[in-house]
């Protein structure tokens, strides 16, 4: 199958199609996460500075820690969404390993598109268009960092481009969804988020993964 925004995104529709409320439900779960590792480590901030808008190393650390876990997780359940819609459940949202590849892999894309963004913004742009899969790809493959960043590499090779257009249509979408009272993006972020799972897995077959 070729890759192609149209499909991707309309894969992503008829997903969420199948089992709406489910994916609106898992959606607001991920997001409540989130809140609450946000209240827990603001709470931190206070007993450690006396004040919530005062950041502690303590509590900046765990956020991102308890952080990546949570993400682990979305990454996780919007991949099983995609590959059995009708069999997914929240129990996939727990998936802690592996746990230190992970945090490993984002902070290392994380400085090689900071450090592209330096050089005239544009290398930063095809780093992060370059490594946009890696962190599916050490959930779905239990890869290393490095190795994962590498066959992101490999599968993004010749797409780049297109998946320029992609992911800046996926932000508009979810901004649309921020533009509807926020309510929306309990929508327009499983439609995505799938359809970005489609993307992954349309170019690791045609990488022959």
């Amino acid at each position: 199958m070729e890759f192609s925004i149209k499909s991707a995104l309309g894969f992503g529709w008829e997903t969420f199609k199948r089992r709406p409320w489910f994916f609106v439900g898992a959606t607001l779960v991920i997001f409540l996460l989130y809140i609450a590792a946000g209240a827990l480590t603001g709470t931190i901030d206070y007993a450690l500075t006396g004040d919530t808008k005062n950041y502690s190393g303590v509590g900046s650390i765990l956020d991102w820690l308890i952080g990546t876990l949570i993400s682990m997780g979305a990454v996780a359940f919007y991949l099983k969404a995609h590959d059995n819609p009708e069999q997914v459940t929240l129990s996939a949202l727990w998936h802690p390993h592996p746990y230190w590849s992970y945090l490993a892999a984002t902070v290392l894309v994380g400085l090689v598109i900071v450090l592209g963004l330096l050089l005239l913004i544009v290398p930063g742009i095809i780093f992060g268009l370059m490594f946009m899969f890696t962190s599916f790809i050490v959930i779905d493959r239990a890869l290393g960092p490095i190795d994962a960043m590498k066959e992101s590499k490999r599968i993004t090779s010749g797409y780049r481009w297109r998946l320029l257009g992609f992911v800046l249509l996926l932000a508009l979408i979810n901004l649309a969804g921020v533009i509807a009272l926020v309510v929306g993006l309990l929508v327009t972020v499983p439609v995505t988020s799938i359809a970005f799972a489609n993307a992954y897995r349309v170019l690791s077959d045609r990488a022959g993964v």
